[in-house]
C-alpha cells in the first residue's frame, strides 16, 4: 500500500543526495502526484499516443519506468499484434515493487534492471522518457537520444517529459515560485519544499525547451511538438 510522502517533513542534519531507494519507492506515487503538475494527464496521454503510434511486431520502451505508470498506461491502450512492452530502470527497489503493479496486466511486460545509457534498444515504434533524461548526466544525453532515434522505426515516436528551466530569469523565478505554490497547495510544508529542493538539485539538472528541441532535431526527429506544459514541467512528442 502506498504511504504518504513525509520524507522531508522533519529537519535533516545531513541532507544527502536524492536517490530512488527503498524509502522513496514506498512513497513515490504520492510524491510524484503532489510534486509534478499535470502528471496524471501526461501518464494517461502517454498511453493514448502509444496506442496511436505503436506498430505491429515492434518494441515499446519505457526508459526510467519507476513503478510502471507509463508502462501500464501503454499496455492498456496498445492493441497492435506482437508488440513487446519493456520497462527499464536502474533502481532495483523500483523494479521489485513494479513487478507487483504489473502482475495483473493482460499485456505481457518485461522489466529490466539496468542503466538506460547501456540498455539495448532496437526495432522500436514507441519510446518513453518520462522525467528520466533530467537525471542522466548532461554529457551523456545526446548519445542516449541518438541511440533512441536510431532504434525507432520510421513513423515511430519518442515521448519526452521533463522538468525544464527558462533562459529568461524572470520566467525562471516565476515558474519556480508557481511550482512551489503548487506543492504547498498539495500539503507540503515550507520545510519539505526547501529540503526536497536542496536534495534533488544535486541530481536533477533541467534544460530549456530549446535545448531539448535542438537535440531531438540533431538526432533526426522530423516533427517535434510541446504537447503539454504546466509551469516548469513539459512533455514533448518527437516523430521519426
Amino acid at each position: 500500500m502506498t504511504k504518504p510522502d513525509t520524507l522531508y517533513a522533519t529537519p535533516h542534519a545531513n541532507l544527502g543526495r536524492f536517490a530512488f531507494d527503498e524509502h522513496v519507492v514506498e512513497v513515490f506515487p504520492d510524491m510524484i502526484q503532489r510534486s509534478v503538475p499535470g502528471y496524471s494527464t501526461i501518464i494517461a496521454m502517454t498511453g493514448v499516443m502509444a496506442g496511436r503510434y505503436a506498430q505491429t511486431g515492434s518494441n515499446i520502451y519505457d526508459l526510467g519506468s519507476s513503478l510502471g505508470a507509463s508502462t501500464l498506461s501503454m499496455a492498456r491502450e496498445i492493441n497492435k499484434h506482437d508488440c513487446n512492452i519493456i520497462g527499464v530502470d536502474n533502481s532495483a527497489a523500483m523494479i521489485e515493487r513494479c513487478r507487483g503493479y504489473i502482475a495483473d496486466s493482460a499485456t505481457p511486460i518485461t522489466l529490466r534492471c539496468e542503466n538506460i545509457q547501456n540498455t539495448e534498444i532496437n526495432n522500436a515504434s514507441v519510446v518513453v522518457l518520462n522525467f528520466t533524461l533530467q537525471f542522466v548526466p548532461a554529457a551523456e544525453r545526446a548519445a542516449l537520444i541518438n541511440k533512441i532515434s536510431e532504434a525507432i522505426r520510421p513513423g515511430g515516436i519518442l515521448i519526452l517529459s521533463e522538468k525544464i528551466r527558462f533562459a529568461d530569469a524572470h520566467l525562471q523565478d516565476l515558474n519556480t515560485d508557481l511550482h512551489h505554490a503548487f506543492k504547498r497547495a498539495n500539503g507540503y510544508s515550507e520545510l519539505e519544499v526547501a529540503q526536497k529542493r536542496n536534495a534533488i538539485e544535486k541530481v536533477l539538472v533541467p534544460e530549456t525547451l530549446a535545448e531539448h528541441q535542438q537535440r531531438l532535431r540533431t538526432a533526426g526527429f522530423s516533427s517535434i511538438d510541446v504537447w503539454f506544459q504546466c509551469f516548469n514541467f513539459a512533455s514533448l512528442v518527437a516523430i521519426k
